[in-house]
């Protein structure tokens, strides 16, 4: 998604896009929905409805299955640690009910209702934690793993 948030504002003139802003406010939400401007929402839209799609399903699978090659060669295979390879599902789902958050305000724009301004500040933020989760989870695979020469645990 940072490639094409570069490319809508590169392309459209359009700011930042709203999956890229954590705690943004229902009030700064609105201001950038209307400032994105017709043909600007219809991209934006398209762009939701279509590669951003595809962008969490990548990283769902990347982060899955790296989390879990590390784990299996950090961890015994009794240990809890093991279960954490479903954090980059929860940042999925996150991101799918935030996408589906900003299609809905793209859609019904000029109409600004506060309850899916502050839905998409909690999606966001949560999908965000877990992106975070995730990424740590596979820093503390990477040493684990390292320390056991990359060896399969039993």
């Amino acid at each position: 998604m940072p490639i094409l948030g570069a490319l809508m504002k590169s392309g459209t003139g359009l700011e930042q896009p709203l999956d890229l802003m954590l705690f943004a406010t229902p009030d700064k939400i609105f201001e950038m929905v209307e400032r994105y401007g017709d043909s600007g929402r219809v991209f934006y839209r398209n762009i939701e409805l279509t590669a951003d799609l595809a962008y969490p399903i990548i990283y769902l699978f990347a982060f899955g299955l790296l989390i879990s090659w590390l784990f299996k060669r950090g961890f015994a295979s009794s240990s809890a640690m093991r279960k954490y390879n479903t954090a980059p599902v929860f940042a999925f789902v996150f991101d799918m009910l935030e996408n589906l958050n900003i299609v809905t305000l793209l859609s019904i724009f000029p109409s600004k209702p506060v309850i899916l301004g502050w839905t998409l500040f909690v999606f966001t933020a949560i999908k965000w934690l877990f992106a975070v989760v995730s990424i740590l989870l596979i820093l503390i695979g990477l040493v684990m793993a390292l320390k056991n020469n990359f060896k399969v645990q039993e």
